[in-house]
Protein backbone atom coordinates (compact mmCIF):
# COMPACT_ATOMS: atom_id res chain seq x y z
CA UNK A 1 0.00 0.00 0.00
CA UNK A 2 1.73 3.35 -0.86
CA UNK A 3 0.55 5.20 1.82
CA UNK A 4 3.08 7.36 4.26
CA UNK A 5 2.12 9.05 7.17
CA UNK A 6 3.59 11.92 9.23
CA UNK A 7 2.72 14.15 11.65
CA UNK A 8 2.44 18.46 11.88
CA UNK A 9 1.10 21.55 14.39
CA UNK A 10 -2.28 23.78 13.59
CA UNK A 11 -1.89 26.61 15.89
CA UNK A 12 -5.54 28.08 17.44
CA UNK A 13 -4.46 30.98 19.04
CA UNK A 14 -1.54 29.56 21.42
CA UNK A 15 -2.89 26.61 21.70
CA UNK A 16 -1.22 23.38 19.41
CA UNK A 17 -3.51 20.57 18.01
CA UNK A 18 -1.37 17.69 16.76
CA UNK A 19 -2.47 16.94 12.79
CA UNK A 20 -1.59 13.86 11.38
CA UNK A 21 -0.47 13.96 7.88
CA UNK A 22 -1.34 11.07 5.29
CA UNK A 23 -0.42 11.16 1.90
CA UNK A 24 -1.39 8.44 -0.90
CA UNK A 25 0.11 7.88 -4.33
CA UNK A 26 -2.30 6.68 -6.97
CA UNK A 27 -2.45 5.34 -10.39
CA UNK A 28 -4.13 8.13 -12.62
CA UNK A 29 -2.44 11.47 -14.29
CA UNK A 30 -0.31 13.83 -12.39
CA UNK A 31 -2.04 15.48 -9.94
CA UNK A 32 -1.51 17.14 -6.08
CA UNK A 33 -4.41 17.73 -4.19
CA UNK A 34 -4.25 18.54 -0.54
CA UNK A 35 -7.65 17.66 1.79
CA UNK A 36 -8.47 18.59 5.55
CA UNK A 37 -9.37 22.59 5.09
CA UNK A 38 -6.20 23.89 3.98
CA UNK A 39 -5.81 27.75 3.49
CA UNK A 40 -4.66 29.68 0.54
CA UNK A 41 -0.88 29.60 1.87
CA UNK A 42 -1.30 25.48 2.57
CA UNK A 43 -3.01 24.80 -1.10
CA UNK A 44 0.14 26.65 -2.59
CA UNK A 45 2.53 24.23 -0.99
CA UNK A 46 2.14 22.34 -3.85
CA UNK A 47 4.12 24.17 -6.23
CA UNK A 48 6.53 24.82 -3.21
CA UNK A 49 6.94 20.92 -2.58
CA UNK A 50 7.31 20.26 -6.17
CA UNK A 51 9.80 22.43 -6.95
CA UNK A 52 12.07 21.71 -3.31
CA UNK A 53 11.67 17.90 -4.06
CA UNK A 54 13.29 17.98 -7.44
CA UNK A 55 15.76 20.81 -6.90
CA UNK A 56 16.94 18.14 -3.82
CA UNK A 57 17.38 15.44 -6.06
CA UNK A 58 13.97 13.35 -5.08
CA UNK A 59 11.28 14.41 -7.43
CA UNK A 60 7.86 13.59 -6.22
CA UNK A 61 6.21 10.79 -7.84
CA UNK A 62 4.73 11.83 -11.69
CA UNK A 63 1.41 10.09 -10.47
CA UNK A 64 -1.45 11.21 -8.22
CA UNK A 65 -0.74 12.67 -4.80
CA UNK A 66 -3.47 13.25 -2.37
CA UNK A 67 -2.28 14.34 1.01
CA UNK A 68 -4.95 14.47 3.64
CA UNK A 69 -4.14 16.39 6.68
CA UNK A 70 -6.45 14.83 10.13
CA UNK A 71 -8.61 15.83 12.07
CA UNK A 72 -10.41 17.15 8.75
CA UNK A 73 -12.92 19.38 10.56
CA UNK A 74 -10.08 21.32 12.14
CA UNK A 75 -9.04 24.56 9.56
CA UNK A 76 -5.28 24.34 8.82
CA UNK A 77 -3.38 28.03 8.15
CA UNK A 78 0.15 28.67 7.14
CA UNK A 79 3.67 27.33 5.52
CA UNK A 80 4.77 25.04 8.55
CA UNK A 81 3.07 22.06 7.05
CA UNK A 82 5.57 21.81 3.92
CA UNK A 83 7.86 19.76 5.46
CA UNK A 84 5.31 17.40 6.74
CA UNK A 85 3.21 16.97 3.61
CA UNK A 86 6.70 16.40 2.43
CA UNK A 87 8.12 13.98 3.99
CA UNK A 88 4.62 11.72 3.69
CA UNK A 89 4.91 11.97 -0.16
CA UNK A 90 8.40 10.73 -0.25
CA UNK A 91 7.46 7.78 2.26
CA UNK A 92 4.89 6.71 -0.13
CA UNK A 93 6.81 6.38 -3.15
CA UNK A 94 8.87 4.65 -0.77
CA UNK A 95 11.70 6.84 -1.19
CA UNK A 96 12.90 7.33 2.71
CA UNK A 97 12.33 4.90 5.93
CA UNK A 98 9.15 5.63 8.14
CA UNK A 99 9.11 8.38 10.34
CA UNK A 100 7.79 7.08 13.18
CA UNK A 101 6.35 9.53 15.74
CA UNK A 102 8.52 12.03 14.84
CA UNK A 103 6.53 15.81 13.87
CA UNK A 104 7.97 17.90 11.02
CA UNK A 105 7.36 21.87 11.39
CA UNK A 106 8.94 23.95 8.11
CA UNK A 107 8.41 25.87 4.95
CA UNK A 108 10.11 25.00 1.91
CA UNK A 109 11.72 27.40 -0.41
CA UNK A 110 11.91 26.40 -4.10
CA UNK A 111 15.43 25.50 -3.62
CA UNK A 112 15.08 22.72 -1.39
CA UNK A 113 15.96 25.08 1.92
CA UNK A 114 14.32 24.85 5.51
CA UNK A 115 12.71 27.92 6.21
CA UNK A 116 11.65 28.95 9.50
CA UNK A 117 8.01 29.82 10.16
CA UNK A 118 6.01 31.56 13.23
CA UNK A 119 4.73 30.21 16.47
CA UNK A 120 7.45 27.58 16.74
CA UNK A 121 7.45 27.69 20.67
CA UNK A 122 3.71 26.80 20.96
CA UNK A 123 3.76 24.33 18.33
CA UNK A 124 7.11 22.94 19.83
CA UNK A 125 5.10 22.82 23.92
CA UNK A 126 2.05 21.47 21.94
CA UNK A 127 4.11 18.11 20.64
CA UNK A 128 5.78 17.89 24.08
CA UNK A 129 2.16 17.96 25.66
CA UNK A 130 0.69 15.35 23.52
CA UNK A 131 3.54 12.96 23.88
CA UNK A 132 5.37 13.45 20.66
CA UNK A 133 9.24 15.10 21.88
CA UNK A 134 10.60 14.58 18.53
CA UNK A 135 10.58 17.38 16.52
CA UNK A 136 12.20 18.20 12.71
CA UNK A 137 12.52 22.10 12.28
CA UNK A 138 14.49 24.76 10.16
CA UNK A 139 18.11 24.98 11.75
CA UNK A 140 16.79 28.84 11.94
CA UNK A 141 14.00 27.68 14.47
CA UNK A 142 16.01 25.06 16.13
CA UNK A 143 17.49 27.16 19.37
CA UNK A 144 14.06 28.52 20.18
CA UNK A 145 12.57 25.12 19.63
CA UNK A 146 14.72 23.97 22.25
CA UNK A 147 13.74 26.05 24.85
CA UNK A 148 10.71 23.94 25.07
CA UNK A 149 11.83 21.17 28.14
CA UNK A 150 11.54 17.86 27.15
CA UNK A 151 11.75 18.33 23.46
CA UNK A 152 13.75 16.61 21.59
CA UNK A 153 14.77 18.79 18.57
CA UNK A 154 16.83 18.73 14.92
CA UNK A 155 17.42 21.16 13.00
CA UNK A 156 18.11 20.94 8.97
CA UNK A 157 19.29 23.44 6.45
CA UNK A 158 18.00 21.33 3.49
CA UNK A 159 15.39 19.29 2.62
CA UNK A 160 18.33 16.68 0.82
CA UNK A 161 20.27 16.33 4.52
CA UNK A 162 17.20 15.64 6.20
CA UNK A 163 16.28 12.93 3.72
CA UNK A 164 19.65 11.64 4.05
CA UNK A 165 19.28 11.07 7.73
CA UNK A 166 15.63 9.70 6.71
CA UNK A 167 17.53 6.58 4.52
CA UNK A 168 17.14 8.15 1.15
CA UNK A 169 19.56 7.01 -1.51
CA UNK A 170 22.64 9.24 -1.49
CA UNK A 171 23.52 9.27 -4.72
CA UNK A 172 20.83 10.18 -6.23
CA UNK A 173 20.37 13.65 -3.54
CA UNK A 174 21.50 17.25 -3.50
CA UNK A 175 23.77 17.02 -0.57
CA UNK A 176 26.84 19.78 -2.42
CA UNK A 177 23.81 22.57 -1.82
CA UNK A 178 24.49 24.78 1.08
CA UNK A 179 22.82 27.74 1.33
CA UNK A 180 23.89 30.78 2.51
CA UNK A 181 24.40 31.81 6.11
CA UNK A 182 22.87 34.89 6.17
CA UNK A 183 19.15 33.79 5.83
CA UNK A 184 16.56 36.58 5.17
CA UNK A 185 13.88 35.04 7.39
CA UNK A 186 15.32 34.34 10.31
CA UNK A 187 15.44 37.51 13.13
CA UNK A 188 18.52 37.84 14.54
CA UNK A 189 18.94 37.97 18.07
CA UNK A 190 18.75 41.46 19.40
CA UNK A 191 20.39 42.81 22.76
CA UNK A 192 17.27 44.72 24.99
CA UNK A 193 17.59 47.62 25.70
CA UNK A 194 18.31 49.01 28.85
CA UNK A 195 15.32 50.45 31.30
CA UNK A 196 15.66 54.06 32.18
CA UNK A 197 15.81 55.39 35.05
CA UNK A 198 13.64 56.82 37.67
CA UNK A 199 16.64 58.76 38.50
CA UNK A 200 15.96 60.81 35.11
CA UNK A 201 12.17 62.06 36.72
CA UNK A 202 13.20 65.19 38.78
CA UNK A 203 10.60 65.62 41.94
CA UNK A 204 7.28 64.09 40.91
CA UNK A 205 7.15 62.93 44.73
CA UNK A 206 3.49 61.84 44.66
CA UNK A 207 3.31 60.08 41.46
CA UNK A 208 6.98 58.36 42.34
CA UNK A 209 5.26 56.81 44.91
CA UNK A 210 2.12 55.73 42.90
CA UNK A 211 4.57 53.76 40.09
CA UNK A 212 5.92 51.92 43.21
CA UNK A 213 2.61 50.64 44.43
CA UNK A 214 1.47 50.05 41.12
CA UNK A 215 4.35 48.03 40.49
CA UNK A 216 4.51 46.20 43.80
CA UNK A 217 0.38 45.32 43.58
CA UNK A 218 0.50 45.06 39.65
CA UNK A 219 -2.32 47.45 39.87
CA UNK A 220 -3.63 49.72 36.83
CA UNK A 221 -2.62 53.52 36.59
CA UNK A 222 -4.43 56.44 35.25
CA UNK A 223 -1.76 59.67 34.98
CA UNK A 224 -3.38 62.92 34.32
CA UNK A 225 -1.84 66.28 33.93
CA UNK A 226 -0.58 68.95 31.51
CA UNK A 227 1.86 68.58 28.79
CA UNK A 228 5.62 67.76 30.17
CA UNK A 229 5.02 67.04 33.85
CA UNK A 230 6.02 63.81 33.09
CA UNK A 231 3.65 61.17 32.67
CA UNK A 232 5.19 59.39 29.91
CA UNK A 233 8.41 59.02 31.76
CA UNK A 234 6.86 57.71 34.58
CA UNK A 235 4.94 54.90 32.72
CA UNK A 236 8.53 53.98 30.33
CA UNK A 237 10.39 53.58 33.80
CA UNK A 238 7.53 51.43 35.17
CA UNK A 239 8.61 48.27 33.91
CA UNK A 240 11.81 48.33 34.70
CA UNK A 241 10.22 48.42 38.64
CA UNK A 242 8.47 44.77 37.90
CA UNK A 243 10.72 42.00 38.88
CA UNK A 244 11.58 39.05 36.34
CA UNK A 245 9.50 36.62 34.82
CA UNK A 246 8.59 33.29 36.65
CA UNK A 247 9.57 30.23 34.29
CA UNK A 248 6.01 29.52 33.62
CA UNK A 249 5.81 33.86 32.96
CA UNK A 250 8.74 33.64 30.77
CA UNK A 251 7.72 30.68 28.34
CA UNK A 252 4.11 31.37 27.77
CA UNK A 253 5.63 35.03 27.11
CA UNK A 254 8.07 33.83 24.77
CA UNK A 255 5.58 31.77 22.87
CA UNK A 256 3.29 35.31 22.23
CA UNK A 257 5.90 36.60 20.75
CA UNK A 258 6.47 33.49 18.80
CA UNK A 259 3.19 33.58 17.50
CA UNK A 260 3.76 37.55 16.39
CA UNK A 261 6.79 36.74 14.67
CA UNK A 262 8.53 39.34 16.52
CA UNK A 263 12.57 39.80 17.05
CA UNK A 264 13.45 38.24 20.33
CA UNK A 265 16.57 36.44 21.75
CA UNK A 266 16.26 33.28 20.00
CA UNK A 267 18.57 31.08 22.82
CA UNK A 268 16.64 32.57 25.65
CA UNK A 269 13.14 32.77 27.17
CA UNK A 270 11.84 36.65 27.36
CA UNK A 271 12.46 37.12 31.42
CA UNK A 272 12.02 40.94 31.41
CA UNK A 273 8.36 42.27 31.37
CA UNK A 274 7.44 43.41 28.06
CA UNK A 275 6.02 46.95 27.57
CA UNK A 276 4.02 47.77 24.61
CA UNK A 277 3.01 51.67 23.77
CA UNK A 278 0.76 51.79 20.57
CA UNK A 279 -0.23 54.87 18.69
CA UNK A 280 -3.59 56.53 19.82
CA UNK A 281 -4.45 55.99 16.24
CA UNK A 282 -4.24 52.10 16.66
CA UNK A 283 -7.58 49.88 15.52
CA UNK A 284 -9.23 47.94 17.91
CA UNK A 285 -7.49 44.67 15.77
CA UNK A 286 -4.27 46.13 16.48
CA UNK A 287 -4.67 46.47 20.10
CA UNK A 288 -7.32 43.63 20.97
CA UNK A 289 -6.14 41.23 18.17
CA UNK A 290 -7.94 40.02 14.59
CA UNK A 291 -7.20 40.21 11.35
CA UNK A 292 -8.48 38.02 8.19
CA UNK A 293 -8.72 34.27 8.95
CA UNK A 294 -8.00 32.98 12.85
CA UNK A 295 -7.60 36.29 14.69
CA UNK A 296 -3.77 37.08 16.31
CA UNK A 297 -2.68 38.48 19.19
CA UNK A 298 -2.77 41.89 19.12
CA UNK A 299 -0.73 45.04 21.83
CA UNK A 300 -2.77 43.89 24.81
CA UNK A 301 -1.69 40.03 24.47
CA UNK A 302 1.77 41.21 24.01
CA UNK A 303 2.00 43.00 26.72
CA UNK A 304 0.66 40.15 28.78
CA UNK A 305 3.10 40.20 31.72
CA UNK A 306 3.50 43.29 31.57
CA UNK A 307 2.82 47.04 30.65
CA UNK A 308 0.72 48.13 28.27
CA UNK A 309 0.69 52.08 28.05
CA UNK A 310 -1.75 54.16 26.15
CA UNK A 311 -0.44 57.54 26.02
CA UNK A 312 -2.93 60.34 25.24
CA UNK A 313 -5.27 57.85 25.98
CA UNK A 314 -8.47 59.81 25.16
CA UNK A 315 -7.08 60.27 21.61
CA UNK A 316 -7.98 56.45 21.50
CA UNK A 317 -11.12 55.37 19.98
CA UNK A 318 -13.79 54.73 22.29
CA UNK A 319 -15.17 51.41 21.65
CA UNK A 320 -10.93 50.42 21.41
CA UNK A 321 -10.53 51.73 25.05
CA UNK A 322 -14.09 50.00 26.23
CA UNK A 323 -12.57 46.85 24.77
CA UNK A 324 -10.24 46.21 27.68
CA UNK A 325 -12.81 45.82 30.39
CA UNK A 326 -12.74 41.88 29.54
CA UNK A 327 -8.81 41.30 29.87
CA UNK A 328 -8.84 44.01 32.81
CA UNK A 329 -10.38 41.77 34.62
CA UNK A 330 -10.23 37.76 33.47
CA UNK A 331 -6.55 37.92 32.31
CA UNK A 332 -7.80 36.68 28.60
CA UNK A 333 -8.89 37.96 25.39
CA UNK A 334 -11.64 35.87 23.52
CA UNK A 335 -11.53 36.88 19.89
CA UNK A 336 -14.51 35.10 17.81
CA UNK A 337 -14.52 35.68 14.20
CA UNK A 338 -16.24 33.33 11.48
CA UNK A 339 -13.27 31.43 10.40
CA UNK A 340 -13.02 30.29 14.75
CA UNK A 341 -12.64 31.42 18.41
CA UNK A 342 -8.95 31.91 19.46
CA UNK A 343 -7.77 32.68 22.82
CA UNK A 344 -5.04 34.55 24.61
CA UNK A 345 -3.90 35.57 27.90
CA UNK A 346 -3.91 39.34 28.26
CA UNK A 347 -3.37 39.87 32.17
CA UNK A 348 -1.09 43.25 31.98
CA UNK A 349 -0.98 46.67 33.96
CA UNK A 350 -2.77 49.36 32.04
CA UNK A 351 -1.71 52.88 32.58
CA UNK A 352 -3.14 55.20 31.00
CA UNK A 353 -2.15 58.82 30.33
CA UNK A 354 -4.13 62.03 29.57
CA UNK A 355 -4.39 65.85 29.17
CA UNK A 356 -6.63 67.18 31.47
CA UNK A 357 -8.58 68.74 28.03
CA UNK A 358 -7.77 68.90 24.78
CA UNK A 359 -5.85 71.84 25.14
CA UNK A 360 -3.82 70.82 27.59
CA UNK A 361 -3.79 73.99 30.04
CA UNK A 362 -6.70 72.91 31.93
CA UNK A 363 -4.40 71.95 35.39
CA UNK A 364 -4.17 74.48 38.59
CA UNK A 365 -6.29 77.73 38.06
CA UNK A 366 -6.12 77.15 34.18
CA UNK A 367 -6.18 80.73 32.77
CA UNK A 368 -4.56 80.31 29.77
CA UNK A 369 -6.90 77.20 28.71
CA UNK A 370 -9.41 77.29 25.22
CA UNK A 371 -11.42 75.02 25.65
CA UNK A 372 -15.18 75.45 27.26
CA UNK A 373 -16.29 73.17 30.22
CA UNK A 374 -18.07 71.06 27.52
CA UNK A 375 -15.05 70.20 25.87
CA UNK A 376 -13.48 69.52 28.51
CA UNK A 377 -16.52 66.73 29.71
CA UNK A 378 -16.54 65.36 26.48
CA UNK A 379 -12.70 64.75 26.22
CA UNK A 380 -12.51 63.24 29.31
CA UNK A 381 -15.59 61.16 28.70
CA UNK A 382 -14.11 59.64 25.98
CA UNK A 383 -12.82 57.16 28.52
CA UNK A 384 -16.23 55.52 29.94
CA UNK A 385 -16.66 55.21 33.77
CA UNK A 386 -16.96 51.58 33.63
CA UNK A 387 -12.97 51.18 32.26
CA UNK A 388 -11.65 54.05 35.02
CA UNK A 389 -13.86 52.36 37.48
CA UNK A 390 -11.43 49.34 36.69
CA UNK A 391 -8.22 51.22 37.33
CA UNK A 392 -6.72 51.41 40.53
CA UNK A 393 -5.13 54.16 40.69
CA UNK A 394 -6.01 57.60 39.61
CA UNK A 395 -3.47 60.20 39.81
CA UNK A 396 -3.24 63.98 38.85
CA UNK A 397 0.46 64.70 38.22
CA UNK A 398 0.92 68.35 38.21
CA UNK A 399 4.38 70.70 36.39
CA UNK A 400 7.21 69.88 37.94
CA UNK A 401 9.04 73.49 40.05
CA UNK A 402 11.45 75.11 39.66
CA UNK A 403 13.07 74.25 43.16
CA UNK A 404 12.56 70.14 41.85
CA UNK A 405 14.00 70.80 38.18
CA UNK A 406 17.30 72.23 39.81
CA UNK A 407 17.93 68.29 41.68
CA UNK A 408 18.31 66.57 38.61
CA UNK A 409 20.06 63.09 39.44
CA UNK A 410 19.25 63.56 43.17
CA UNK A 411 16.38 61.62 43.11
CA UNK A 412 16.30 57.68 43.74
CA UNK A 413 17.58 55.19 41.23
CA UNK A 414 15.18 52.45 39.68
CA UNK A 415 17.55 49.51 41.32
CA UNK A 416 16.48 51.65 45.12
CA UNK A 417 12.79 51.32 44.29
CA UNK A 418 12.80 47.52 42.62
CA UNK A 419 14.16 46.26 45.70
CA UNK A 420 11.39 47.52 47.67
CA UNK A 421 8.88 46.00 45.24
CA UNK A 422 10.57 42.93 44.79
CA UNK A 423 10.43 42.35 48.83
CA UNK A 424 6.64 42.92 48.65
CA UNK A 425 5.77 40.81 45.67
CA UNK A 426 7.46 38.04 48.01
CA UNK A 427 5.42 38.88 51.05
CA UNK A 428 2.13 38.48 48.58
CA UNK A 429 3.05 35.29 47.22
CA UNK A 430 3.27 33.84 50.37
CA UNK A 431 0.33 35.00 51.59
CA UNK A 432 -1.76 34.32 48.53
CA UNK A 433 0.35 30.91 47.41
CA UNK A 434 -2.21 28.94 49.06
CA UNK A 435 -5.41 30.74 46.85
CA UNK A 436 -3.58 29.85 43.80
CA UNK A 437 -2.66 33.64 43.40
CA UNK A 438 0.68 35.84 43.02
CA UNK A 439 -0.12 39.49 43.22
CA UNK A 440 -2.95 41.93 45.15
CA UNK A 441 -4.50 42.53 42.03
CA UNK A 442 -6.30 39.29 41.71
CA UNK A 443 -7.50 38.94 44.58
CA UNK A 444 -11.08 38.51 44.63
CA UNK A 445 -13.90 40.30 46.38
CA UNK A 446 -14.99 36.70 47.67
CA UNK A 447 -11.32 36.42 49.29
CA UNK A 448 -11.12 39.45 51.03
CA UNK A 449 -14.61 39.43 52.35
CA UNK A 450 -13.38 35.93 53.36
CA UNK A 451 -10.37 34.63 54.98
CA UNK A 452 -8.98 38.24 54.08
CA UNK A 453 -11.49 40.33 55.86
CA UNK A 454 -10.16 43.56 58.01
CA UNK A 455 -11.94 44.36 60.71
CA UNK A 456 -14.91 47.05 60.42
CA UNK A 457 -13.16 49.93 62.28
CA UNK A 458 -10.24 49.05 59.80
CA UNK A 459 -12.66 50.21 56.62
CA UNK A 460 -14.94 52.55 58.47
CA UNK A 461 -13.82 55.18 55.82
CA UNK A 462 -14.13 52.79 53.05
CA UNK A 463 -17.73 51.67 54.06
CA UNK A 464 -18.45 55.53 54.28
CA UNK A 465 -17.51 56.39 50.82
CA UNK A 466 -19.68 52.98 49.48
CA UNK A 467 -22.66 53.99 51.27
CA UNK A 468 -22.88 57.48 50.45
CA UNK A 469 -22.35 56.10 46.39
CA UNK A 470 -18.52 57.22 45.90
CA UNK A 471 -17.03 53.79 45.59
CA UNK A 472 -18.94 51.16 43.50
CA UNK A 473 -18.67 48.01 44.77
CA UNK A 474 -15.58 47.42 42.35
CA UNK A 475 -13.85 50.35 43.37
CA UNK A 476 -14.21 49.31 47.25
CA UNK A 477 -12.80 45.79 46.15
CA UNK A 478 -9.73 47.71 44.43
CA UNK A 479 -9.08 49.97 47.50
CA UNK A 480 -8.74 46.97 49.73
CA UNK A 481 -6.33 45.45 47.17
CA UNK A 482 -4.32 48.94 47.25
CA UNK A 483 -4.37 48.64 51.00
CA UNK A 484 -3.37 45.49 51.32
CA UNK A 485 -0.11 46.74 48.63
CA UNK A 486 0.52 49.80 51.06
CA UNK A 487 1.13 46.90 53.72
CA UNK A 488 3.38 45.22 52.12
CA UNK A 489 5.59 47.65 51.30
CA UNK A 490 5.09 48.68 54.59
CA UNK A 491 6.38 45.09 55.98
CA UNK A 492 3.31 44.92 57.65
CA UNK A 493 1.26 41.83 58.10
CA UNK A 494 -2.19 43.75 57.64
CA UNK A 495 -3.31 46.70 56.52
CA UNK A 496 -4.73 49.18 59.13
CA UNK A 497 -6.70 52.32 58.54
CA UNK A 498 -4.29 55.03 57.59
CA UNK A 499 -3.31 52.62 54.69
CA UNK A 500 -6.81 52.40 53.91
CA UNK A 501 -7.15 56.15 53.58
CA UNK A 502 -4.03 56.25 51.67
CA UNK A 503 -5.22 53.76 49.31
CA UNK A 504 -8.69 55.79 49.03
CA UNK A 505 -6.19 58.81 48.21
CA UNK A 506 -4.68 57.20 45.40
CA UNK A 507 -7.84 55.89 44.37
CA UNK A 508 -9.33 59.49 43.84
CA UNK A 509 -6.80 61.81 43.98
CA UNK A 510 -7.54 62.52 39.64
CA UNK A 511 -10.79 63.56 40.80
CA UNK A 512 -10.61 65.95 43.66
CA UNK A 513 -8.00 67.46 41.43
CA UNK A 514 -10.39 68.06 38.59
Amino acid sequence: MSLGRTYSVALVGLNGYMVEVEADIGQSLPAFIILGLPDASLNEARERIRSAAKNSGIPLSRRKITANLIPASLPKRGSGFDLAVTMAALRAANDIRPTGRTVFIAELGLDGRLRPVRGILPAVMACVQAGYPRVVVAQANQAEASLVPGAQVTGYRTLARLALDFGADPQELALDFEPDDADADQAGAEASAPCPDMADVSGQGEARRALEVAAAGAHHLLLTGPPGAGKTMLAERLPGLLPDLEDHESMQVTAIHSLCGLPSPQVQLIRRPPFENPHHSATAAAIIGGGSGLPRPGAASRAHRGVLFLDEAPEYERRVLDALRQPLESGELVIHRSAGTAAYPARFQLVLAANPCPCGKASGKGLDCTCTPIMRRRYMARMSGPLLDRVDIQLQVDRVSLADFGQAGAEEGTAAVAGRVKAARLRQLDRLRPFGLDTNSQVSGRLLRGELRLKPPVTRILDHSLERGVLTARGYDRVLRLAWTLADLADRDLPDADHIGQALGLRQAAAVAA
